[in-house]
């Protein structure tokens, strides 16, 4: 059965929903996008999308439409939440210069417009109930109605049904640590500069998007309980501004300006032990959620649905297609979530001496070996996807 004569269902319409589809319709096949939104849209935050992500964007044909709407970044700065700047980061080292701050809402617009493009069906207010792996596989939807597919996808993200049907039921583990989302007016003039402010149990991030027009905010604090997870839970700006009332007036500065705020849990399942298997196959979130300390969840998403359309593409049973793309891609996106761990641990030392020395330690190499430094991000940003997966 070749990739042009398989039907196709994508359930999500997120990033690495639209990007798998429109990446297999661009080969051929049927694709329909099943999405329970009501439209396709986004909570108002930014993203990251690094170099190895945008190298997607780029094969997809898409690039120029992300290009048009986000801020090319140029330099990280670590920093104490109190004492400033502990490492610069230059961005311009890499040996792709394509890192971008951009709004998910207009990423997910690029994506959907493209999607469209190359004749995938979406299909919106389609809530998904369960799937069942088979030949053909089924969908079931909460209105009661089926679908049939030669192939399953589910880009559906922590609460997957298709990674349900795959491994099993679970829940998600809370991670012990909430953040809060925010854009603020960039009344300081922040040019195209990622800042991370380093606090105990605490951190701040923010970047410039949308021509540099507003700053975006993620500020992430470690707590014992969580009622709820959820990415549009209102929360009082005062709380926020109360959690972090100890930081600098960098910060300080940021959240006075904040006026509407969501916080949401960061909950995780391990990485999935299966992946695929008849008639089915998960991506993104559904196969892997990491916590966002290495903001690598939209490339690795972007990542996941070139590899998967490249994989489908090729010759042999289905079966053994699905296979290959775990393969290709379990290890890697186990080594990112292992690193966005061990940045969690990093950014919150609450042991003042420890943090002094860390950050020391930090300010030392990067002013002794600061191509070092950024040298140790190659196995990240430096891998295409689309090059080195043949």
């Amino acid at each position: 059965m070749t990739l042009k004569t398989l039907r196709i269902v994508v359930i999500g319409a997120g990033i690495g929903g639209l990007a798998v589809a429109r990446a297999l319709a661009l080969r051929g096949a049927e694709v329909t996008v099943l999405e329970q939104a009501l439209e396709i849209a986004e909570v108002g935050a930014g993203l990251q999308i690094s170099p190895n992500g945008f190298a997607v964007l780029r094969a997809l044909g898409l690039e120029d439409g992300l290009r048009a709407q986000a801020v090319q970044a140029q330099t990280v700065s670590l920093r104490d939440y109190r004492r400033g700047e502990v490492l610069r980061l230059d961005l311009g080292a890499l040996d792709s210069r394509d890192y971008y701050f951009a709004h998910r809402a207009d990423l997910i617009g690029v994506l959907a417009d493209g999607a469209r493009a190359a004749g995938v069906r979406l299909r919106l207010m389609q809530k998904v109930a369960e799937t069942v792996g088979g030949a053909p596989a089924q969908v079931q939807l909460a209105n009661g109605a089926s679908l049939s597919a030669d192939l399953i996808i589910g880009a559906d993200g922590l609460h997957s049904v298709v990674r349900r049907a795959l491994n099993g039921a679970s829940e998600p583990l809370f991670t012990r640590q909430v953040a809060w989302r925010a854009t603020v007016p960039n009344q300081s003039g922040r040019g195209p500069e990622a800042q991370v402010h380093m606090g105990p149990l605490r951190h701040v991030v923010s970047y410039p998007l949308r021509g540099g027009r507003m700053i975006n905010l993620v500020a992430v604090q470690e707590r014992a309980a969580w009622a709820e997870e959820s990415w549009s839970q209102k929360d009082d700006p005062m709380a926020l501004r109360a959690a972090f009332g100890d930081f600098g007036s960098e910060v300080k500065n940021l959240l006075e300006a904040v006026e509407e705020v969501h916080l949401w849990g960061l909950f995780r399942h391990p990485v999935a032990r299966v992946w695929q298997g008849g008639g089915l196959a998960i991506l993104g979130d559904a196969a892997h959620p990491t916590l966002p300390f290495m903001a690598q969840g939209a490339s690795m998403a972007l990542e996941d649905g070139w590899v998967l359309a490249d994989c489908l593409a090729g010759e042999g049973p289905l079966d053994a297609r699905l296979a290959r793309y775990q393969l290709l891609r379990e290890a890697r996106v186990r080594r990112v979530v292992e690193a966005a761990n061990r940045n969690a641990w990093k950014y919150h030392l609450s042991f003042a001496p420890l943090r002094w020395a860390a950050h020391a330690a930090l300010r030392t190499g990067g002013a002794l070996a600061p191509e070092r430094m950024m040298r140790q991000f190659d196995w990240l940003y430096g891998h295409d996807v689309t090059r080195d997966v043949a």
